[in-house]
């Protein structure tokens, strides 16, 4: 890159307190990009105790090298208190199961079953069976309980204390069990091995006294099923202990990478094992219902599901292909079982992701019945629906074992709908332009909580609403984001809240919607406090088809304005940045401070893609990233230069991961609007990304070609004419540093001159130590004023 050196620029990446072009800063990109440490402690991952006194959260108020447990007690909640070794060992885990009247709770600890009563604040272990139990989970009767151990389910009653085995998975296949036999010269290896080795023979002993009491309390061993090498999961028992759902997944042995590690401990390049590469995932997954009383499974039949032959309409796209109308693989959810287990539904998803649909199961034919179809030509996603046929879905029973709930874009957002499963009728409980997150039932099953986006795409609040829907009544009063977590009895909930130049903080308020939020963290550093953080402005341009685009804005002081503008594409495709929070990009908002104080003006851009803005928005990538996500850009900067006199021969542009992406393609086939561009762990070329994010997006390679021709920026590598800079850690995982090395041949290939590339030798996708981040930075902030301040 043709740089020009001078002093003024190297006190400017070495400090920024010395004035450079006129300006000055009291920031430094080595202040922002240090361990964030500096800023001061924040409040994260909260949950209560079970008896709704005692609030626990992730804090550092001691500088420890990492972030410890603290508590406050509701009762004394002026005081933090750090969690001790031994008070954390004897915490009652927060997974488990309570019964109705959340008077106990089950859990697995150290692989025994352990009851906790709420009353006496007492655990007491139920099973010690020698053998790690896990999933433990109340029944109907709730004097039983089920369990999982060695991949089948058990039913503790607790009032005679048997056992009774209700499911018998087996691996391997019934053949190759009757086939198995020991021969003489192995069975007196055995026993010879056994005598030698008094450890071996002692845990042998136990197992089997673990395994002979096992039968001496149980009941008949049911029949067995051989799992004939594919693998068990999502083992479900209904609460009735009639009947178990399960998945059985048959793994493809896809072609995997490897990253190569330069600078492992051992002196040695290793190889780090990978992902594979988009297109060369194709397991297969079944679902199974277990009837057990006629002790039988039976495996669901998918191939009668409306449209599972539907071709897809890229394929128009390709009409020299014949294109044959076979079944679609399907993978299904977990089941999920009515209150009194006489009822379940499915989810199914077709592997392409384009079909969903959810099904009641016939638990005594196995026979479906499909209640809802949704179908998108692009991909099936939104908050609540899930991102990937793998899960994330919303979905379950109310307690009249005839309504399910779940969530659909059936409306283009995503919103909360109820389903009688015996008449098929659809009732929406919300709606409008909007979107819901995370909504679930309150204990008494009379209400819902739910976190919505009604009052500004950019905010987050959080309410509650009846059961079969009406006036939600909104809890949460304070703008930004409120991510909430109830108690257990429901009478308070703990807010973590923050706004755009704010980081979060903890607040207490009793549930409702009259009561005054109380600040229970108080975390910024007094150096961190000391600098005035810019609230951006939240504004919308019009893009060239129309759509308003949402953008963040920082404004400099007109006495330094420079008349250049930097554009910053987040991440991920499907995030939100233009909102009214702390950003996870919090390194990235203080570089904006930084460049802002220097003159620059920066955008931050909600391109087509990302979320928070439906499923139109969402989908607007669709075969061709680099489009709309591209124009929106540009869009962006002619914004800039008619409403904020910015000089159009001074815009440049940066992202890392997909804004890295977008930064590529910006440069190649944008030239004439942007002069410089940093692009920090970027994918390059889509055919070499991996198969849940892309094959959604630009379906698969082989199938759709043109795709990922028009979305891969090192097609278009030739139309590179202003400065480049190439960032990228050698031991990324994610995006592998393959990219960018096939990238650097390309341009070498073409003669290009006016890029560089950092390599980060220790660095996965997301950059760790301090000195990366800040020698990443500086190489950027140097881009921009040499390439744009000229």
């Amino acid at each position: 890159m043709k740089l020009k050196k001078s002093l003024h620029h190297f006190l400017l990446i070495i400090g920024l307190s010395f004035p450079v072009f006129g300006q000055e800063s009291e920031l430094s990109v080595e202040k922002i990009m240090q361990d964030p440490a500096w800023m001061g402690t924040f409040p994260s991952i909260v949950h209560w105790g079970a008896d709704s006194e005692r609030i626990y959260f992730n804090y550092n108020a001691e500088n420890d090298p990492s972030d410890s447990l603290y508590k406050i007690n509701i009762r004394n909640r002026g005081k933090i208190e750090k969690v001790s070794l031994r008070e954390k060992r004897k915490m009652l885990p927060r997974y488990g199961d309570f019964n109705k009247k959340r008077s106990k709770k089950v859990y697995a600890e150290n692989g025994n079953l352990r009851l906790y009563t709420l009353k006496t604040g007492e655990s007491t272990t139920l099973l010690d069976l020698g053998s790690d139990i896990e999933n433990p989970k109340f029944l109907k009767d709730e004097d039983k309980i089920a369990f999982q151990l060695d991949q089948n389910v058990f039913v503790f009653n607790s009032e005679n204390g048997s056992i009774q085995q209700l499911t018998n998975f087996k691996e391997g296949s019934e053949k190759g069990e009757k086939e198995t036999e020991s021969s003489e010269k192995d069975e007196w290896i055995k026993q010879e091995n056994l005598q030698l080795l008094g450890v071996v023979n002692e845990r042998k002993l136990q197992k089997e006294s673990s395994e002979n009491y096992q039968k001496s309390i149980a009941e008949d061993e049911p029949s067995s099923f051989y799992l004939e090498g594919k693998t068990l999961s999502q083992l479900q028992v209904s609460p009735n202990a009639k009947f178990a759902g399960f998945q059985l997944i048959k793994r493809d042995n896809d072609e995997s990478t490897i990253v190569p590690n330069y600078v492992d401990e051992s002196g040695y390049t290793v190889d780090l094992p990978a992902r594979s590469k988009v297109g060369d995932e194709n397991n297969m997954v079944e679902m199974g219902i277990y009837n057990f009383s006629k002790d039988t499974v039976f495996i669901l039949d998918t191939s009668k599901l409306p449209g599972i032959k539907d071709i897809p309409d890229y394929t128009k796209d390709y009409p020299d292909k014949e294109w044959e109308e076979k079944e679609r693989q399907v993978i299904p959810s977990e089941i999920f079982f009515s209150e009194d287990g006489e009822k379940a539904v499915v989810n199914f998803r077709s592997a392409d992701n384009k079909d969903r649909w959810i099904a009641a199961v016939d638990l005594e034919t196995g026979e479906l019945n499909v209640l809802d179809r949704q179908r998108d030509e692009a991909w099936i996603a939104g908050p609540g629906v899930g991102y990937t046929y793998w899960g994330g879905a919303v979905m379950g029973w109310l307690p009249d074992n005839e309504h399910i709930y779940f969530q659909s874009e059936e409306t283009g957002y995503s919103h909360l709908y109820l389903l009688n499963v015996t008449t098929g009728e659809k009732t929406a409980l919300t709606n409008g332009e909007f979107e819901v997150f995370d909504p679930f039932l309150s204990n008494n099953k009379k209400h819902w909580y739910l976190t919505t986006s009604e009052i500004h795409p950019g905010e987050r609040h959080f309410y509650k609403m009846p059961l079969m829907g009406g006036k939600m009544e909104k809890l949460t009063s304070m703008t930004g984001k409120n991510d909430v977590t109830l108690s257990p009895d429901e009478k308070y909930m703990t807010i973590l809240h923050s706004y755009s130049n704010q980081p979060e903080e903890l607040y207490l308020k009793r549930t409702n919607s009259s009561a005054e939020a109380e600040k229970l963290t108080s975390g910024k550093s007094e150096a961190f406090s000391a600098y005035n953080w810019r609230e951006p402005e939240l504004i919308s341009f019009e893009a060239e088809d129309g759509a308003m685009v949402p953008a963040r804005l920082y404004l400099p002081e007109e006495n330094v304005k420079n008349n250049a503008a930097v554009v910053f594409v987040h991440g991920a495709g499907y995030l939100q940045n233009a909102h009214k929070w702390w950003s996870s990009y919090f390194r990235e908002y203080m570089f904006h401070n930084l460049l802002t104080d220097l003159g620059y003006t920066v955008i931050d851009i909600d391109y087509r893609g990302s979320a928070g803005y439906g499923r139109e928005w969402r989908t607007g990538i669709y075969r061709h990233m680099g489009g709309k996500d591209l124009s929106d850009q540009i869009d962006g900067v002619n914004y800039l230069i008619k409403n904020h006199n910015i000089d159009p021969e001074k815009v440049g542009i940066y992202g890392g991961s997909y804004g890295g992406f977008i930064t590529l393609m910006a440069m190649f086939t944008e030239a004439d609007t942007f002069k410089a561009g940093a692009a920090l762990r970027s994918v390059t070329d889509w055919a070499h990304y991996n198969h849940g994010y892309t094959a959604n997006i630009l379906n698969e390679p082989a199938l759709d070609p043109i795709a990922y021709r028009r979305s891969s920026p090192i097609y278009f590598a030739e139309g590179l004419e202003g400065d480049l800079l190439i960032a990228h850690g050698m031991v990324d995982v994610n995006v592998h540093f393959q990219d960018v090395v096939r990238l650097s041949q390309r341009l070498i290939e073409l003669g290009k001159e006016d890029w560089e590339m950092a390599i980060y030798p220790v660095e996965d996708h997301g950059f760790v130590e301090p000195s990366s981040w800040t020698d990443e930075y500086k190489r950027i902030l140097e881009l921009f004023n040499e390439s744009l301040l000229k």
